[in-house]
């Protein structure tokens, strides 16, 4: 791996954060932020991302490379699950199997806010689209996960389908991405100008301020994996990278842009910890969520945004 790429993204003020956290909590220290503030932050990335997004896709429009990237990110998230539950079975219950299979197989958007940070310090532009992709990949793997649950007998029985769809499709973090995308795509130019300072210029901070929470809570579960031994450890990270990898070789194929190939990779390889634990403990409740949560949050987050971007974006150059 190109070590300076690997160092330059370590020592990126943002990350360095997220290590902070992780630090503060190995101290034993009071550091805390208000669960109020940590919502409303979450939601203000939500929002600029996705506004972000949709501005620059009303100035694209639609041509080939966005319904071919639509299109993947879709099966994406279809096929994630649905290996990853046949691997987790073995091991684990149905209802923690279905659980952690829609976790990997839906995405993390704070991890993909990293990874588009990281193409604006290279200097690497993307398409808005990826905004509209995200939002996409979102739903499809949680209903996997819950129709898989239930052909081997898990999950929850009341739970109707049409209940199912509806909370993945209106849970906060894929409202509040999708509606901003929306707002993008049809506000007046000037008018998207007058809020230009708020969903840009003070993004950087507050993205540093969350990942600061995201290093407390990561390290404060650590230890949930002790009751579950190597396979989950094993599996937070091999399977996120095997994602990335082969994502990285099928896009090398298909007319898209370095940056968006990056940003595809991400969202295969990343995992969910908002959306699906939202889903899951009306799904399955017997799921347990100090499990594929800790597994999402504690190690594959962490791993993606330090090693994960270096790594798959010299792939990509290599390629």
């Amino acid at each position: 791996m190109n070590t300076s790429l690997l160092i330059n993204n370590i020592t990126n003020p943002t990350l360095l954060f997220f290590v902070l956290g992780i630090a503060a909590v190995m101290l034993k220290s009071d550091l805390e932020i208000p669960a109020s503030t940590s919502k409303f932050i979450s939601l203000y990335l939500l929002f600029s991302i996705g506004f972000k997004g949709g501005q620059e896709l009303a100035h694209s429009g639609l041509n080939r490379e966005i319904v071919i990237t639509l299109a993947i990110c879709i099966v994406l998230a279809a096929i994630v699950p649905l290996y990853t539950f046949y691997i987790l079975k073995r091991r684990l219950s149905v209802q923690n199997a279905g659980a952690i299979a829609a976790t990997y197989g839906s995405v993390s958007a704070v991890t993909f806010v990293t990874a588009t940070l990281f193409l604006e310090n290279l200097k690497v532009s993307y398409g808005g689209h990826m905004v509209a992709a995200m939002a996409l990949m979102e739903a499809p793997a949680i209903i996997i996960g819950v129709m898989l649950m239930r052909s081997y007998g898990g999950g929850t029985a009341g739970s109707s389908f049409k209940h199912i769809l509806r909370e993945s499709l209106t849970n906060g973090s894929v409202i509040m991405i999708t509606g901003s995308l929306i707002i993008g795509i049809i506000s007046d130019v000037k008018g998207a100008e007058g809020i230009k300072p708020f969903t840009t210029d003070i993004f950087k901070g507050f993205l540093a301020i969350f990942l600061l929470e995201m290093g407390m809570v990561a390290a404060k579960r650590f230890s949930a994996f002790k009751n579950y031994g190597w396979f989950v450890s094993a599996f937070s990270i091999v399977v996120p990278v095997v994602n990335g990898l082969l994502t990285i070789l099928m896009t090398h194929y298909l007319p898209l842009a370095p940056g968006n190939r990056l940003l595809i990779a991400i969202l295969a390889s990343s995992a969910s910890y908002i959306a699906v634990p939202a889903a899951m403990k009306q799904a399955a409740p017997e799921a347990d969520p100090g499990l594929y949560i800790p597994m999402a949050l504690g190690l594959t987050f962490p791993f993606n945004i330090t090693l994960g971007m270096p790594l798959y974006w010299m792939l990509i150059q290599i390629f």
